[in-house]
């Protein structure tokens, strides 16, 4: 059989590891070019350590960002927050980002710490975020982690990849949270294990960094070892002036060869919820409407970004948030706060109702704020819905989008926000 050209995948990993081809299945050792951790860098310090390591390889291209229990509110995460202060100091590594920067994510995207073309890891499973901006961005354990600063290298399996095809454009009251959900349920959390999501086709270059961020960053999802989008303007449009690394992007040649490739009509979605237990449990909104809601949760690295903020503010502005429901609003980082602040999207939160937190993983993590009651329901945007998953097995959470989780924080009940005609 031929050669056939090679994936984005193949191309990044040939160059970081020197192998000419790598194929789906091998082995390779390859040199990340940057990597980065947040509260869990207590792990992989503490595998460096047991190593007999004393200096961290380019500590050039490392960075923490403490995002998972900030503030701190105990004494073991307060002495771990600690712990990493000094290494971070210590090692003189690149950057260090105080809690309430941000989640460790959105930071590295934000800040142009993620480039094109790039091999990033990361220790968190939503590390394929940076796929957003080109990156061949993977998560990786701590002990990983912590091997590759002490040796500056880190073996890895060479993944297949899947093309999927986005066609037509989202109707109004859509978004590309509801496109995930969709893909999730379509395909299940086991659909694409250890495999690279490439989104391609001609719809994907009308996305917005933001929208390829919620999308890459839910491959995790599906299995998937990391979702990408290929380079095209609007990644260097973005990039301009933010880049703090030189990149050259990298693209999948014509006749690469995918595991399988899969078609989405973003015009034939619609609003979708994710019921407890699962996240393959996605139903249309019409499907779980009616059903009470006690928390509403807007935040984590999946939707907290300032547009998100703005679609939650424009179904809010002029209304108050219904008696029987919290809603908890976390911004993905403090810049987000700020343009969120400057464009007036805070305020009519606030009048709304809303309750906020400092920027961080918050409710999301589960481990120390926004814990739900036994029996209760939460309707969130973030990426996980597991029994437990906001500390509480006896609770329950649903995912959607920002438009669907603020309607719903006014009705009380889950609610299409395009009855109420803002969407």
């Amino acid at each position: 059989m031929p050669e056939t050209g090679l994936t984005f995948a193949q191309k990044v990993l040939a160059r970081a590891s020197g192998v000419t081809r790598p194929d789906p299945g091998r082995i390779v050792e390859a040199i990340p070019d940057f990597s980065y951790s947040h509260d869990f860098a207590v792990y992989a310090i503490d595998a460096f350590e047991r190593m007999g390591a004393t200096r961290v390889v380019r500590p050039d291209r490392v960075a923490v960002c403490l995002d998972h229990i900030v503030p701190a509110d105990n004494r073991r995460d307060a002495n771990n927050h600690a712990r990493i202060r000094a290494f971070a100091s210590t090692q003189g590594l690149r950057d260090f980002f105080e809690g309430g920067t941000g989640i460790a994510h959105q930071v590295m995207f934000e800040r142009g710490l993620v480039t094109p073309g790039s091999l990033v890891i990361a220790s968190d499973s939503h590390t394929p975020s940076g796929g957003a901006l080109g990156a061949l961005a993977l998560g990786v354990g701590e002990t990983e982690l912590g091997f590759a600063w002490a040796t500056g290298h880190l073996w890895i399996k060479v993944p297949d990849t899947v093309r999927i095809l986005l066609e037509g454009a989202f109707a109004p009251g859509v978004h590309a949270k509801d496109m995930m959900l969709h893909l999730v349920a379509r395909l299940g959390v086991l659909g694409a294990v250890y495999e690279v999501l490439e989104y391609a086709g001609p719809a994907a270059g009308s996305l917005s960094p933001s929208e390829r961020f919620t999308l890459c960053n839910m491959s995790a999802e599906l299995g998937a070892k990391t979702g990408v989008f290929p380079f095209d303007p609007t990644t260097a449009g973005f990039l301009r002036g933010r880049a703090l690394f030189d990149y050259e992007p990298v693209h999948s040649d014509p006749d690469a060869r995918y595991s399988r490739e899969l078609t989405v009509d973003l015009s034939a979605l619609q609003p979708m919820v994710a019921l407890p237990g699962r996240e393959d449990r996605g139903v249309p909104v019409g499907e779980a409407a009616g059903r009470t809601v006690h928390q509403v949760f807007i935040g984590s690295c999946t939707n907290a970004r300032a547009d998100d903020l703005a679609i939650a503010a424009r179904i809010l502005r002029g209304r108050r948030v219904h008696d029987g429901v919290r809603l908890i609003v976390v911004p993905a980082s403090r810049a987000v706060m700020t343009e969120a602040a400057r464009a007036g999207d805070l305020e009519t939160l606030l009048e709304a109702g809303a309750t906020f937190m400092p920027s961080g993983c918050a409710v999301c993590a589960g481990v120390h704020q926004g814990v739900l009651g036994d029996g209760e329901l939460c309707l969130s945007t973030s990426n996980r819905n597991a029994p437990g998953r906001m500390g509480n097995k006896r609770a329950e959470i649903a995912l959607c989008s920002p438009a669907t989780a603020a309607a719903s924080a006014i009705a009380g009940v889950i609610t299409d926000a395009r009855e109420l005609a803002v969407a």
